[in-house]
């Protein structure tokens, strides 16, 4: 017997060796075991990540310098739109969640699935599938869509471009995220261990169950937004259409009720893994557990009132102004809770410094500062000013790419070993780090100052003034592509040939560690029993 109880862990692929029965691709995308799913996901969510990394690359070359003639007006508008559905409904959306929040969630609360093994199936259908339809919307018909990712009206009800198929792709991944929001909450609430009470989960379990409500919550207006669009064009309703009693702005409402929210989606997991890696490497409980674990809550609800601080400029009363912005400000509160948090979990902490803990605090930083600058726009001078500038897109990428982006990287780090029982080389992954972190703030940094120059988002040209700054983002888009490249090379070249990783390299106190690496077709052989907190680290502390 191995330690978990199973007498078959001699076979050191665990979960990763074929079945009994169906073989080869088929054992993968027919199989309703959580695992496999998880890195069926993992597997697209990259290789759309790499996709969509090109596009911004392409981008970034045609701004290097005014005048540039590498992407023609309509192409750039196209490379533009793509670049942001790719990466915001098929990355970084189901990014965490979807990939190690299906691989995990049942390790993590002692269970052998999730609650619904087939529909975890029919959900990865549906994301392939809407994957499927958004590049069948890029070389069919009339071309590429060109609106951008939000595809504002009227833009979108008139252009004529592959809009309604681009919108039916993203009406096909709300379902997709809805129906894993509804696997994970009904999961976490009938499929804990005995002894796993509320206050005995792990903080990424409680991201993934405040990120599981705002996707079953929020997600179905984005479809409902989604089937309107695809109604105007198709239909000619005027819903939004001024001149027909329509109103355009009861679409940019529709849009930010749940775009806003889906940050959130984004976000929260990230944190949640931020949450888990940094005891591990501090050697220390948690500090605030109760506080942290109430903050996604929080944000989760506070976060679906805020929507239209993006629409400061788009015409609302006075007092509607008022409102949003300080409901912007409250909602910033449970995420400085996280953050002091975290910083205090380290004070004084038995801390190694190995890769996961490097990319966490990579995130700490760029989150910060994609924060602080979401709180300067949450105010309403401020933000009339800096509206739809380069600003509001360093912001962005601090948070989304910076917090998002770094939280996956931290979870692929810290996790890839348990998942494929083989360890990745230590220094190169410090190296590639140092080089992504440089890379990302040379690239978004210079916007911020072009923002405030007064340099507007969105077009394919710019002023001469603009120069210098732009040169320098598509200088820092470069270096953070070579450490992608570093990063990416490394961790594939440890899976392949990397040493043994055993079933707890890190010294972790959660439920997955106690599994081989990688863990057995069934997980748990003995319904575990849980007698301590996910922090609760032994005390002559010391890594596995």
């Amino acid at each position: 017997m191995n330690p978990a109880g199973h007498p078959d862990a001699a076979d050191d692929r665990g979960f990763l060796a074929p079945p009994g029965g169906r073989r080869g691709l088929g054992s993968w995308v027919f199989s309703t075991d959580h695992k496999r799913i998880g890195l069926l996901y993992l597997g697209c969510i990259l290789a759309l990540f790499l996709a969509g990394a090109l596009l911004g690359l392409a981008m970034r070359l045609k701004l290097m310098t005014p005048g540039n003639e590498l992407l023609a007006a309509q192409t750039y508008n196209a490379v533009f739109t793509l670049h942001g559905v790719i990466m915001i409904f098929l990355v970084l959306i189901p990014s965490i969640p979807a990939s190690f929040g299906n691989f995990l969630l049942p390790l993590h609360i002692g269970a052998n699935d999730v609650a619904f093994p087939r529909l975890n199936l029919l959900s990865w259908w549906l994301y392939l599938a809407g994957a499927l339809v958004a590049f069948v919307s890029i070389f069919s018909g009339s071309g590429a869509p060109d609106t951008g990712w939000t595809f504002y009206v009227p833009f979108s009800q008139r252009t004529t471009t592959n809009v309604s198929v681009a919108v039916l792709a993203v009406f096909i991944l709300g379902f997709s995220s809805i129906l894993t929001g509804l696997n994970f909450v009904t999961t976490i609430h009938q499929l804990r261990a005995p002894g796993l009470t509320w206050r005995r989960l792990s903080l990424f379990v409680w991201s993934l169950y405040a990120t599981a409500w705002i996707q079953v919550l929020a997600t179905p207006i984005l479809g409902i937004t989604a089937l309107l669009i695809f109604s105007e064009r198709v239909l000619n309703l005027g819903l939004f259409d001024a001149s027909r009693g329509g109103d355009p702005l009861l679409y940019q409402h529709l849009f930010w009720i749940y775009s806003h929210p889906a940050v959130y989606i984004m976000i929260l997991p990230a944190m949640g893994v931020v949450s888990d890696i940094i005891p591990v490497f501090a050697r220390k409980r948690i500090f605030g557990y109760k506080m942290i674990a109430f903050s996604s809550l929080a944000i989760a609800s506070v976060g679906s009132l805020v929507w239209a601080h993006h629409m400061f400029t788009s015409g609302m009363s006075d007092l509607a102004v008022l409102v949003f912005s300080f409901l912007t400000f409250i909602v910033a509160v449970p995420s400085a809770i996280k953050v002091f948090n975290w910083l205090s979990t380290l004070y004084k902490g038995s801390i190694s410094l190995e890769p996961p803990l490097l990319y966490t605090l990579g995130f700490i930083w760029m989150f910060s500062v994609g924060g602080l600058s979401g709180l300067a726009q949450g105010a309403a001078g401020a933000n009339i000013h800096v509206h739809d500038t380069y600003f509001v897109v360093a912001h962005f990428h601090y948070v989304i790419f910076g917090g998002t982006g770094l939280g996956l990287f931290a979870a692929l780090h810290f996790w890839l070993p348990k998942m494929f029982g083989r360890m990745y080389n230590r220094r190169r992954a410090l190296a590639a780090f140092w080089v992504i972190l440089a890379g990302m703030n040379l690239l978004y940094f210079p916007m911020f100052i072009l923002g405030l120059m007064g340099m507007p988002r969105r077009y394919y040209d710019y002023l001469p003034q603009f120069a210098t700054g732009q040169f320098m983002s598509t200088v820092g888009s470069w270096i953070l592509a070579l450490g992608l490249l570093l990063m990416f090379h490394n961790l594939y070249a440890g899976l392949r040939r990397g040493p043994l990783a055993g079933p707890n390299p890190w010294g972790a106190a959660t439920l997955e560690w106690t599994l081989p690496s990688p863990p057995p077709r069934e997980n748990f052989a003995q319904e575990p029993v849980v007698h301590k907190g996910p922090y609760d680290f032994p005390r002559q502390g010391g890594h596995a």
